[in-house]
């Protein structure tokens, strides 16, 4: 059975769906997009995604294509025509259909599209062996805080990753590690927890904001700060968060073991913790 999809207010099967050759969005670039997880049939971290998207769409002068409220029924709409139990919600934004020119077109339109994809969030196989992760030169531009559509940085990061074996890359820069090519990116010593502060450089990852949140709940000590890659390399513990993973150990970087090889007890600890918050959010969501 093929996929409903939105495309500009209309619910359609994928193959009926239409973007204009004049969209934005497929000629520049221009635009902005958001994942967000789906537990139980209920779209999850709501709050977290629409004040990203907000700001990413502010950060662009990119104008919402309707309400938020609105935005958030044509997710939960597609979860149910699409009888999704778990998985994720693409949505897009583009500046809309205009003539190939390089300023902003006036009073355009915005174009809206979405579409889900099924798939294993709370049991994945990979969170009980952990992933291999290689380290890639980061070549993005410099508004990574910023959602938008230009990832072919990252389309090159993640097919590096993948040819030399590993599952993830973790994108590095003036010696320190940025981000992974879809996530963040932690290392654990001595109990601590360490990611990179927020700027610039990095996304401000929705996983990233609860899992920092759920730590200092649980007594779990972060510091957000930069870190190299030897010093990963000598951590005790390394994990990646992101919409699609929640939270996978690091057991390898580069072809060297991490810890003891296996997922450490800190990231088995966070992983667990956020797997209830969600499904407690999926669960008085359906009421």
């Amino acid at each position: 059975m093929s996929r409903i999809v939105y495309v500009n207010g209309e619910y359609l099967r994928e193959e009926e769906a239409k973007i204009s050759v004049f969209d934005r969005g497929f000629i520049f670039g221009d635009g902005v997009y958001e994942v967000v997880p789906v537990i139980a049939g209920n779209v999850v971290d709501k709050q977290y995604f629409l004040e990203r998207l907000d700001r990413s769409l502010g950060e662009l002068s990119i104008n919402w294509p309707c309400g938020k409220q609105e935005y958030l029924q044509v997710m939960e709409q597609l979860v149910r025509r699409n009888e999704l139990h778990e998985g994720i919600v693409y949505s897009q934004v583009t500046r809309g259909i205009a003539d190939r020119i390089f300023s902003f077109p006036a009073d355009t339109p915005t174009t809206l599209v979405a579409f889900t994809s099924a798939m294993e969030l709370l049991e994945n196989p990979a969170a009980e062996s952990g992933i291999a992760v290689v380290t890639t030169e980061d070549l993005r531009w410099k508004r990574r805080d910023i959602k938008s559509l230009n990832l072919l940085a990252q389309v090159l990061a993640k097919q590096d990753a993948v040819s030399r074996g590993a599952e993830e890359g973790w994108m590095v820069e003036d010696g320190f590690v940025t981000e992974g090519v879809s996530s963040t990116a932690y290392i654990v010593k001595d109990g601590t927890v360490i990611t990179r502060p927020l700027s610039n450089l990095i996304l401000p990852g929705i996983r990233r904001r609860t899992l920092i949140e759920i730590a200092e709940q649980a007594d779990i000590e972060i510091k957000q700060r930069l870190f190299t890659v030897a010093e990963a390399l000598q951590a005790d513990e390394a994990f990646i968060s992101s919409a699609t993973t929640i939270t996978l150990a690091v057991v390898d970087i580069d072809g060297h073991k991490i810890g003891d090889g296996k997922p450490g007890m800190i990231t088995q600890r966070l992983r667990e913790l956020y797997k209830n918050r969600i499904l407690d959010e999926a669960a008085k969501n359906e009421h």
